[in-house]
């Protein structure tokens, strides 16, 4: 039964330290594939780095909406050049905006999303969007960018409305979701789990964070924990935990264009 978790920070102080303990355990659960995000230029070079040294670990490269307020022009014109030299990197992000943390002003956010979804067309990968107490205006910034009604993307860790999720699935995105899904309050979130087409579902662990139910007391999460998630989503879509496993993990081929 394979996994693929979709999106993990393998680059975090968390995980770094024992990452190749971390992704024999993954390996050991069936998990095929992990997508080592980006959340600055460090970060994306390092999580290249990961992409290089590890068979089944690919990379994002961007740089994270709280973290624009202190890059450059040549912190983007260092992601560009990650893309252009790098086979591995098969998304571009963690991109997006939050209006929860007060880091970086959201005119500033909306600049350096643009920056992204713009790289996204021009190098024919998939954007890796962040979204927190936000969802207008991500609707709003992405559909400013759209060509020909389609915007390739995953919305990461997805925990916004179904309105939300209908309309960029109509843009040809993609749904993912981390262990948010499983905690006891979440019965919304897990009712539009049960509604998305089943080729634009994804799971991801987002680890460090967000351990899944029953593990959250557990820390740091990590890729391994991606099939607790698996489970969740399943039981909400009345199918095996076998045939989530399946269908995510060629969505996620499929998305991030592997063989």
């Amino acid at each position: 039964m394979p996994f693929f978790d979709t999106h993990a920070h393998l680059d975090n102080e968390q995980l770094a330290p024992q990452i190749t303990e971390l992704v024999e355990k993954a390996e050991a659960a069936d998990v095929v594939g992990m997508t080592a995000i980006g959340t600055t230029v460090q970060s994306s070079q390092a999580c290249v780095k990961l992409s290089n040294q590890f068979e089944n670990v690919f990379a994002a490269v961007g740089i994270h909406p709280n973290n624009c307020a202190e890059a450059s022009e040549n912190d983007w014109q260092q992601i560009l050049n990650l893309v252009d030299e790098n086979e591995n990197v098969v998304a571009i992000g963690e991109t997006g905006l939050d209006r929860y943390w007060d880091d970086c002003p959201i005119e500033v956010q909306k600049k350096w999303f643009s920056h992204h979804i713009e790289l996204s067309f021009e190098s024919q990968r998939p954007l890796v969007v962040h979204m927190r107490d936000c969802e207008a205006d991500i609707l709003e910034v992405l559909s400013d960018h759209l060509r020909e009604n389609q915007v390739i993307g995953i919305m990461h860790s997805f925990a916004g409305s179904w309105q939300t999720a209908k309309q960029c699935l109509e843009w040809g995105m993609y749904i993912s979701f981390a262990g948010m899904v499983t905690f006891k309050k979440s019965t919304d979130l897990r009712e539009i789990a049960g509604k998305i087409p089943a080729d634009r579902l994804l799971i991801e662990t987002d680890s460090p964070y967000l351990s899944p139910h029953p593990f959250r007391h557990v820390r740091p999460n990590h890729p391994a924990m991606v099939q607790h998630t698996a489970q969740c989503v399943a039981d909400a879509r009345g199918v095996s935990v076998e045939h989530l496993g399946e269908l995510t993990t060629n969505n996620a081929r499929k998305v991030f264009r592997l063989s």
